[in-house]
């Protein structure tokens, strides 16, 4: 029974490029996800996993765009090596096959995986340091204003004279509870 060859390819953003993850491998199908790997509600992720069949090869350019986390790996290796299809991570070098359970492929999955959770987790707080870092320093966090202080003027001239919220942030594009934080301010 020959099985099909399905990519899955995932990058964090949709500003990235997918172009790079997959590069002359023939498959017969694609899923491509923009989206963190931070969690596993990718949908499609959910369904390359459900169209995956006995005798099929899973290709993925790297363990990292599979899962973040070593216990979403592991259960989705072996959930499809149970199914009967085979798991290839490309970048790594690494097959997977339900009929050939290699203790050592195991330890390098596992050593493989628990390296892109702690990868992971270093991101994670060397952004939450430099956040902290930023505040200490004053800075302000998050998207500048839109509006200028000539508008944030009219528009509480306009709350101030019994003016109608809902009209008032329609007319300057902007939603009700910034309309209430330029109200307080």
């Amino acid at each position: 029974m020959k099985g099909q060859n399905i990519g899955y390819v995932r990058v964090s953003s949709t500003s990235q490029n997918t172009e790079r993850q997959l590069v002359g491998i023939d498959l017969d199908r694609t899923f491509t996800d923009k989206a963190s790997g931070k969690n596993t509600d990718r949908p499609e992720l959910t369904r390359c996993l459900s169209h995956l069949r006995e005798a099929d090869t899973l290709h993925v350019h790297s363990i990292d765009r599979l899962a973040r986390n070593l216990k979403d790996l592991q259960e989705t290796v072996e959930a499809l090596n149970k199914k009967g299809v085979t798991v290839k991570f490309h970048k790594e070098c690494l097959t997977f096959e339900g009929s050939n359970d290699s203790p050592m492929q195991t330890l390098m999955l596992q050593m493989l995986g628990a390296f892109a959770q702690f990868e992971r987790t270093l991101i994670k707080e060397r952004q939450r340091e430099g956040i902290d870092a930023a505040r200490a320093k004053g800075k302000k966090l998050g998207a500048p204003s839109k509006l200028t202080p000539e508008t944030t003027a009219q528009i509480r001239d306009k709350v101030a004279s019994g003016g109608d919220k809902s009209a008032i942030a329609k007319e300057f594009g902007i939603s009700r509870p910034t309309l209430y934080k330029i109200i307080a301010a």
